[in-house]
């Protein structure tokens, strides 16, 4: 009974991994992101100098790290005249996993990576991007807002159980959730510039930043880490000019009143105007009338 009871669970193990005959070690992963966000694809593994890692997208190689570490190549210089990926992949010398920058829907395909080493592995990739229309995209992205008000940046999409996330500015953590537990920055471990100004959603994962000032506008950063992969989303927060606004606000006010003042003073002196060259021209006719 306990031999059959270990062929059965192997053989099971077999189903959920993927195995081949020839013993090489495959398993596939579903990946839904957002357009705009920059995906990053993880092999698990640290490389040494025999392995030899590669990407293909439906197929065609995109990246690959040879044994020399030395020779990697991405994209266009793996394969001449490929260009959908032009200036967004980037391959990690130390583990080979792959992200692609500003993804965008006709990214949307299988990923395949394959590592050749002492026991091949293979992994896929299934990655589905969902299209955001621009206007949308730019409202989620930027964040335009008056001195003194509060900044909430949207995900996009819920949360996940097990999603890892960390809030960055300027490289520095200001905030993160870690499975079920969640951790605000505050007094001494938070930059003073943020002191009793964050609120994290522990449900959602989106932060909320209070009482703008010049002192928190740039870029902030989320890293979500799944199984596998992770996603990066950048979000700009930039302070309205008040004054400008003020000055603009009031200038649509004043307008009106000033056209009912200066367009009956216009319209009078241009009536004068044509008069006076009327009455000019006659005088000029009289004139020569009695010559």
């Amino acid at each position: 009974m306990g031999k059959i009871n270990f062929i059965f669970i192997l053989i099971s193990a077999c189903v959920l991994l993927d195995c081949g005959v020839s013993g090489v070690y495959t398993d596939r992963l579903t990946v839904s992101v957002m357009e705009g966000d920059s995906l990053t694809l993880h092999t698990d593994v640290q490389t040494n100098q025999q392995d030899r890692i590669k990407w293909y997208f439906n197929a065609i190689r995109i990246a690959q790290i040879n044994g020399n570490k030395s020779k990697i190549c991405t994209d266009v210089q793996c394969n001449e005249g490929t260009e959908r990926f032009r200036d967004r992949l980037k391959l990690d010398h130390q583990t080979g996993s792959l992200t692609i920058r500003s993804i965008n829907t006709t990214d949307s395909g299988l990923y395949k990576l394959k590592i050749i080493s002492s026991k091949s592995y293979d992994r896929t990739f299934s990655v589905s991007v969902r299209g955001v229309p621009d206007a949308e995209m730019n409202k989620m992205k930027t964040n335009v807002v008056k001195e003194g008000e509060s900044v909430t940046f949207d995900l996009g999409e819920i949360r996940k159980p097990n999603d890892g996330m960390m809030w960055y500015f300027n490289d520095t953590c200001i905030a993160k959730i870690t499975r079920n537990l969640s951790y605000n920055c505050k007094e001494v471990q938070c930059p003073e510039r943020f002191r009793d100004r964050l609120k994290l959603d522990h449900q959602t994962g989106s932060l909320t930043i209070t009482n703008i000032t010049n002192t928190v506008t740039g870029l902030y950063k989320l890293l979500i880490n799944r199984d596998r992969f992770s996603i990066t989303k950048i979000f700009n927060v930039a302070l309205n000019d008040s004054h400008v606004d003020d000055k603009a606000e009031r200038l649509v006010l004043i307008y009106p009143l000033l056209l009912a003042i200066v367009a009956p003073a216009a319209a009078a002196a241009a009536a004068a105007a044509a008069g006076y060259t009327a009455n000019r021209r006659d005088r000029l006719r009289g004139r020569a009338l009695f010559r």
